[in-house]
């Protein structure tokens, strides 16, 4: 079973996205922020990272760029999904190693679309 961690400081928008990738077949360890995303990454693998942008403590793109200096994480899908949709944005992502962008409010069907596209 692939392990998804799902980033979110919207507790409601966490239950979303877990209800969704759990219902798909994936397993979901949750992380309130960017901070607690990484402490947990520290201590196992994920097959896939599915961020929000805006958080306090530590923001998505902020985030990927840590993960992507750890050796387990070189190759990790790291996917944004936040409200956030200007190209600039879009753009600073994909220069933190981000794999991919979505936008909110997502789609439960394009999402797992999209998942299963990048987690081999």
């Amino acid at each position: 079973m692939h392990s998804i961690l799902a980033v979110d400081d919207s507790i409601s928008m966490r239950q979303m996205v877990s209800f969704t990738l759990k219902n798909a077949g994936y397993e979901v360890v949750e992380a309130v922020d960017g901070e607690d995303a990484f402490e947990k990454a520290r201590q196992r693998s994920f097959d896939l990272v599915l961020t929000d942008q805006n958080m306090p403590r530590l923001d998505g793109i902020g985030l990927t760029k840590r993960l992507r200096e750890h050796p387990s994480f070189k190759t990790t899908p790291i996917l944004i999904l936040t409200t956030e949709s200007s190209d600039q944005m879009k753009q600073a992502g994909r220069a933190a190693g981000a794999t991919g962008w979505l936008v909110k409010p997502f789609d439960p069907a394009k999402l797992i679309e999209v998942i299963k596209k990048v987690v081999r």
